[in-house]
């Protein structure tokens, strides 16, 4: 599909949808304005994220005391079913990122609750769900509809029906769809983020997540090299944040 042709589905798709207009027109903003802002802070963060860096398996020991067990390991049927369903899918989405950083968080917190924004084909849901399901906790999760791609019925589509049913998932922008989550659930003991990747958006987002995170809780974060509001809201906040590098990217994530 060419780049013309997606844009005028996307936004054909946004017209049809009336609950979606407070989106559309945030987005016709900040295409038109804040193009820029994508980017802010990126080659200061960037040198500041590598200067922290370290894998995965040194972040959960240092965070939450244990040896790193990885996903191939402790869930290998389960991964091997889901990495079919991805094959299977015939859009394409985000792919896998840390899987082990939200379980191991999710273990290590015994979380009942937790919230992501960013599902696609829904890795991280299934992260969270395989360590909530133990304690028949919940996962809340904020997604856009994939207007461009007539791909809404793919979203999770790697997430399991017998984990389904400690699910619930929010088919609108953040900012629609964070003040319906925390009207059901008021504090959240793993919070993990990885949807819009704007300045504007991620600085809005981490500030009303992080007033959901309880004492002890732990806030990940995705890619947060693209700009520099995950280190400025750090630095805002007294937060020693430790960093990961990921498949060339990096995620920060903190216990509260």
């Amino acid at each position: 599909m060419s780049e013309l042709k997606r844009v005028t589905k996307t936004f054909i798709g946004y017209l049809k949808r009336p609950d979606l207009y407070p989106e559309l027109g945030r987005k016709v903003v900040k295409n038109i304005f804040n193009r820029k802002s994508a980017f802010r802070g990126k080659e200061k963060t960037h040198e500041w994220a590598a200067s922290k860096a370290v894998s995965q398996d040194i972040a959960i020991k240092k965070l939450f005391g244990h040896s790193m067990q990885s996903f191939s390991s402790l869930f290998p049927e389960e991964l091997k079913s889901a990495s079919k369903k991805e094959a299977d899918c015939p859009i394409k989405m985000g792919g896998a990122g840390a899987l082990e950083l939200i379980y191991h968080a999710c273990e290590f917190t015994q979380a009942k609750n937790a919230v992501e924004t960013g599902v696609a084909y829904g890795w991280s849901s299934l992260a969270a769900l395989f360590s909530l399901k133990k304690r028949n906790g919940t996962l809340y999760s904020s997604d856009m509809p994939y207007l461009g791609q007539d791909g809404d019925q793919y979203v999770g589509c790697v997430v399991p029906e017998n984990l389904r049913k400690n699910w619930r998932l929010f088919r609108h922008a953040d900012k629609e769809s964070l003040p319906k989550i925390f009207g059901e659930a008021d504090l959240f003991d793993v919070i993990h983020y990885d949807s819009d990747k704007s300045y504007e958006g991620r600085t809005w987002a981490y500030n009303e997540l992080y007033k959901h995170l309880r004492e002890c809780g732990v806030f990940i974060s995705d890619d947060i090299g693209d700009n520099s509001a995950y280190q400025d809201f750090c630095e805002k906040n007294g937060i020693d944040s430790t960093v990961v590098e990921f498949e060339g990217k990096f995620v920060g994530l903190f216990i509260k």
